[in-house]
């Protein structure tokens, strides 16, 4: 699912927050279709105490059923047409990946649907820790990215037998149509912050054909099958493997979506780790000057550049023929996740921070100039 929370989180959604990553879900007595799926696949209704809820676009519910199966289950909402399409997506994800070889990247295992109600079940694996944990955390390593690019590396060389069964309309974002002004839904709903965000974009010409030219070397690249909104938030690590969730946007599309995705999440981290001692022992919270802002921005980008080989590595490994834009393509693409993620996070703040906009600029340059930066972010080639 793309990140933009202004057109697509349901912030609040009239619950409370239980804890990081766990709030109170919607009362299912309003969703009844969600136990009618789970009596039909003979797993029983959920036991109300273990019931866990997620913030989202979608309604979420994760808990024990009364036959002692934990289960994720998923309800898309949205606009009919929409929700209908990200839930065929979905499905067409699971039909592609059955026959796929070991290591393919896939998600966690799917129990059932109701295509009517909008709503799947899937495993939902307890214990399990995200990406985005793990990257705070100084957990996710290099073994782990090399193993996420080798798995996104096989589903992008994985034939594609009946083209019909996937997707392959453009995927909607970045917008050009928006960057050049807001519908007046998105602009009476958006928080200061957000019409703060648009504004600068909305007023770099630069940046806006910097654009308009990703997105026509796109049009001309190859397609493949592409999780197309790659976070590491979305990335489930278990004891023995790691899945990724939330296939609503799969589709034939450029494979540089992917790559630059999961470089530019490391990119992001990279500045956030500018206003902490991440990776340093002498930074105790100081106020930076620009110089220093730039200097300590070089230095967290090195740090975090070694995920960013090793998933290129373990990408090229699965895939050693590509055309030969992917790397440069995919560095703006990178860009674009750096500016979305400031759009996002708009959505959940009255204004924008300084190292919010500090992301946005890094994310402007790869975009304008992404051929300068192949190499300094790690997507050189392989020897």
């Amino acid at each position: 699912m793309p990140t933009q929370a202004t057109h697509k989180s349901r912030a609040g959604h009239g619950r409370t927050s239980r804890g990081r990553n766990n709030f109170v879900p919607l009362d299912l007595s309003h969703v009844p279709a969600v136990e009618e799926l789970l009596h039909r696949l003979n797993l029983g209704g959920f036991d109300r105490d273990s019931l866990q809820g997620a913030l989202g676009r979608n309604d979420i519910w994760a808990g024990r059923t009364e036959s002692g199966r934990e289960v994720f289950v998923k309800r898309l909402i949205g606009a009919p047409e929409d929700a209908a399409a990200r839930l065929r997506r979905t499905l067409a994800h699971e039909r592609f990946v059955a026959d796929a070889p070991a290591g393919v990247l896939r998600g966690p295992a799917l129990l059932g649907y109701d295509e009517g109600a909008g709503v799947v079940v899937f495993d939902y694996l307890k214990g399990a820790r995200s990406g985005a944990e793990l990257m705070v955390d100084e957990i996710f390593d290099e073994d782990l990215s090399h193993a996420v690019g080798r798995a996104i590396g096989l589903l992008h060389g994985k034939p594609v037998s009946d083209p019909g069964a996937v997707d392959d309309s453009p995927f909607p974002w970045p917008s050009v149509d928006l960057l050049r002004g807001l519908p007046s839904s998105t602009f009476d709903n958006a928080s200061f912050a957000e019409l703060e965000a648009w504004r600068l974009l909305q007023t770099d010409d630069a940046l806006i054909e910097a654009i308009e030219a990703l997105l026509d070397r796109e049009r001309s690249a190859e397609k493949v099958p592409s999780h197309c909104d790659l976070r590491v938030d979305q990335i489930l690590l278990t004891e023995n493997e790691f899945v990724v969730t939330d296939w609503e946007e799969f589709r034939l599309a450029d494979p540089a979506r992917d790559v630059g995705g999961f470089t530019g999440e490391w990119l992001y981290r990279a500045v956030l780790d500018i206003v902490t001692s991440r990776g340093d022992e002498h930074f105790h919270g100081a106020t930076l000057t620009h110089e220093e802002v730039i200097t300590r921005g070089i230095e967290k980008i090195e740090r975090l550049r070694p995920r960013i080989t090793a998933f290129w590595a373990g990408y090229r490994q699965a895939r050693p023929w590509i055309d030969p834009g992917l790397a440069e393509r995919a560095a703006a693409f990178a860009g674009w996740h750096m500016i979305d993620r400031l759009i996002a996070g708009a959505g959940q703040r009255s204004a924008l921070s300084g190292i919010e906009r500090a992301a946005a600029g890094i994310g402007r340059s790869l975009l304008i100039t992404p051929h300068a930066f192949v190499s300094t972010i790690g997507l050189e080639d392989p020897e």
